[in-house]
């Protein structure tokens, strides 16, 4: 494709309903944003803890930024590295239980990094069809052999596992899966990762903060011992509400990454009152477990009512609660409708999903409240009889 396909190539795109286009944010981010000049009820954001406009957050921004600046100005090993970065990185590691944590400046950079640093053409990764781009990409990325094995078949991935003769294996996973919300089999992909000397990376960008009692993801959620999931990659742009990444592990695996991760060496490291405000999420995130509790008792209030409706749910215990449509026209329609309404949820479309699944993304936040998930299902209601969509029975 040169250039001049570009226009032909983007009419296409909106002939099938998969265009994408930008909503203008003009307030800060809450369950009641301000998108292009209008106010709305959203449930599509990902601060699943509500910290995003939190005041003590936003205090303490603002205060590194006085005694820091708005840039580190350099990449971690040159002079970009704060006293706050370094002690997000030991406070992650302490929350965690892991020996040692990296920053990285986005989720998607971590994982490019992490894996190429691990991972050569020699290597084979083995990881579920629905991962995140980021993953997908990485593994690519790294020019290992990889196997994507069915969503969830852990008996195809054992199969698979068993045929090996690679000497360098990596099995990755995401924890919750972002656009249907379930969760990885945790329990059985240690058990397979031990079984086959294979290094198991988990990215539980969407579980940290929000599962468990204390808010340490999958891993408390299956009751695992942190020591056997090696790598751990978590973001800091969801429940954590800031920007960035972590990569949580042993003393060497950090050393490795130090040496060796290429998005990591080569890039600015994020501005230390980015850091300095998530060490204060942190901290909230750890006393405030009612934030926990509060979200899951949405999630189970929407579940209930959306069934009772015969909405096409996915099973998923998790902060995002997909609303399977099917076509791309007709679900792009349906989240017309809504904002119509001043309700604002994303249409997902392929290729973010697979064909023939295009879906509402539905995510909740513990600064819901139960007559904002009503007005939501009745709304949901409400359009699907005017539109007819799939996403019914």
């Amino acid at each position: 494709m040169n250039l001049d396909n570009l226009k032909e190539d983007l009419a296409k795109r909106k002939e099938k309903h998969l265009y994408r286009t930008r909503k203008v944010l003009e307030s800060p981010q809450s369950v009641e944003p301000v998108i292009d000049g209008k106010k709305v009820l959203s449930f599509c954001s990902n601060d699943y803890l509500g910290l995003a406009n939190h005041p003590e957050v936003i205090k303490s921004f603002k205060e590194a930024a006085d005694n820091y600046g708005v840039g580190s100005g350099s990449a971690h090993l040159v002079s970009g590295h704060s006293s706050e970065h370094h002690a997000l990185e030991e406070e992650l590691a302490g929350f965690m239980g892991t020996e040692r944590a990296l920053l990285y400046s986005t989720g998607y950079m971590a994982n490019m990094g992490v894996v190429s640093a691990l991972c050569d053409r020699h290597s084979e990764i083995y990881e579920d069809k629905l991962n995140h781009a980021s993953l997908l990409d990485a593994a690519l990325l790294s020019r290992a052999k990889r196997i994507r094995y069915p969503h969830l078949d852990t008996e195809n991935l054992a199969q698979r596992l068993l045929s090996s003769e690679a000497k360098n294996k990596m099995l990755i996973s995401d924890g919750v899966f972002s656009m249907d919300g379930d969760l990885a089999p945790l329990d059985t992909l240690v058990n397979l990762s031990e079984q086959h000397d294979a290094i198991l990376m988990i990215d539980d960008a969407h579980g940290i903060g929000v599962l468990g009692e204390k808010g340490k993801g999958v891993i408390e959620h299956f009751a695992t011992d942190i020591q056997r999931v090696p790598v751990l990659v978590g973001t800091l742009g969801k429940a954590f509400a800031t920007a960035g990444a972590f990569v949580a592990g042993s003393e060497e695996l950090v050393e490795t990454l130090i040496q060796k991760s290429r998005s990591y060496i080569f890039t600015t490291a994020m501005p230390a009152a980015v850091a300095a405000a998530t060490r204060k999420s942190l901290q909230i995130l750890e006393a405030e477990s009612w934030r926990r509790e509060k979200l899951q008792s949405l999630v189970n209030q929407f579940r209930k009512g959306a069934l009772e409706l015969g909405l096409n749910i996915v099973d998923s215990i998790s902060a995002i609660q997909p609303i399977i449509i099917g076509s791309s026209e007709k679900t792009l329609l349906l989240s017309e409708k809504l904002l119509e309404q001043d309700i604002l949820i994303s249409a997902i479309r392929p290729p973010t999903v697979a064909e023939g699944t295009a879906r509402l993304r539905v995510t909740f936040s513990a600064t819901h409240t139960a007559e904002q998930v009503n007005q939501l299902l009745s709304t949901l209601d409400d359009v699907n009889k005017t539109c007819h969509c799939e996403g019914t029975k």
